[in-house]
């Protein structure tokens, strides 16, 4: 009876690995890896759900040396002291911010032409991004029981929409467009692929979950990581067979004009079922990552600010979390890849990889902490993910900058 309760734990924590994996960032993804090329991407996708595995595996290793549930923050603050606690707050916040401008940027072109087909008539996309905030905004005040119900209802539209595109677009897939390549185009999806593996800060909720199985904890890792990757090149696959890389809402086009890939599939294929599916998945994507990463940046900043995210502290702490990411988005309204780009390439990279080890390298050969599990690879493998972090972070930062590297 222990070993089915579990089974079904494991089963259950493998889903909310995935489910926190999957979300607006995978509307991204196809445009970004198109560029490079379908083949050369798929190297990509399996460089990318190496390094957050492992990392994450790394965090897994870390969480053992508490008692109790933890967060990265306080594993930070334990291993690298009051500097590391403080940088991971930052980019805590950094990630969160970056994430929302994202979606807040996102929303207008997709929830402008759903106006457009429902009722008639054009709505500016800035406006259609106001209202996608100040609505889903509300739910969020309401806190955290309405965050869940609502996101019950639109995770079951996210799954259906999903798999209703995947089995009316596959037979729309053309083979030819997977021949493309552009090696100048290498790094340019790896930040966006880094934060769509990122399950990392969940990780001590599984632990939990899972009454500290070591075991357990990494098999939920292992298999929730395996499914978010098959959902994602099957994704992939239907995107870039389906989509051209040139013309108009081509693969190029829809990069300059930071288009989704939602709505690169509904100015290939114009208004069918295909696209009906496909302008449903980007908005329960977007619904659903804009309020988890919402509701969890207004606990975020509630815990920082010391305050309980009741009824006299919710406003305040809304509006601080949704008004500069709303202002910045109306700012630059084409920033949909490079926020996220931003969030995994600097942010998550550093959170989730450089922290990891470093942490891992100083409670293992400084402080001697242990509690019977090490990942293997020794020292060797925790400068390995350094370097590629650092790798990643350079450039981003040079891309930034707009100065060449590399590719």
């Amino acid at each position: 009876m222990s070993e089915k309760i579990f089974t079904g734990r494991v089963f259950g924590g493998m889903l909310l690995v995935a489910g926190s994996c999957i979300g607006a960032g995978m509307l991204a993804l196809p445009i970004l890896t198109g560029m490079v090329g379908f083949y050369p991407s798929l190297l990509l996708f399996f460089i990318a759900w190496a390094f957050m595995t492992f990392t994450g595996l790394l965090m897994v290793e870390v969480n053992g040396w508490f008692q109790g549930q933890v967060n990265v923050v306080s594993m930070a603050k334990k291993t690298l002291g009051f500097s590391g606690k403080t940088l991971a707050w930052t980019l805590y916040l950094f990630l969160f911010y970056a994430l929302l401008v994202a979606y807040i940027s996102a929303s207008g072109g997709l929830f402008s032409v759903f106006f457009q087909e429902s009722f008639g008539r054009q709505m500016p996309e800035w406006l259609a991004s106001l209202l996608f905030t100040l609505f889903f905004g509300i739910v969020i005040y309401l806190g955290t029981k309405p965050v869940d119900i609502w996101n019950r209802y639109l995770m079951a539209g996210l799954i259906l929409s999903y798999f209703g595109m995947i089995f009316l677009g596959l037979g729309k897939v053309d083979a030819t467009y997977f021949s493309h390549t552009n090696w100048k185009y290498l790094l340019m999806p790896l930040p966006v692929l880094v934060v769509s593996f990122g399950f990392h800060n969940m990780i001590p909720s599984l632990f939990t979950y899972l009454h500290g199985s070591i075991r357990k904890t990494r098999l939920t890792i292992l298999g929730g990581s395996l499914i978010t990757l098959a959902i994602y090149l099957i994704w992939e696959l239907l995107v870039l067979g389906v989509v051209p890389l040139s013309g108009s809402g081509g693969i190029q086009d829809s990069y300059e004009r930071g288009v989704e890939a939602a709505q690169a599939m509904r100015a290939v294929l114009g208004s069918n079922w295909i696209t009906a599916y496909a302008q449903g998945f980007a908005f329960f994507a977007i619904v659903t990552s804009f309020l988890a990463q919402g509701l969890s940046l207004t606990h975020f900043l509630a815990d920082g600010f010391k305050l309980h995210p009741e009824k006299k502290h919710s406003l305040p702490l809304c509006l601080l979390t949704l008004a500069p990411p709303f202002i910045f988005a109306m700012v630059y309204p084409q920033i949909f890849f490079q926020a996220l780009s931003f969030a995994g390439g600097i942010c998550a990279v550093i959170l989730f990889g450089i922290m990891p080890a470093l942490m891992v390298w100083i409670g293992r050969y400084k402080k001697q902490l242990s509690f019977g599990y090490r990942i293997p690879g020794g020292k060797f493998s925790l400068i390995l993910v350094i370097l590629f972090s650092l790798f990643i972070v350079l450039a981003e930062f040079l891309k930034i900058l707009k100065i060449p590297f590399f590719f």
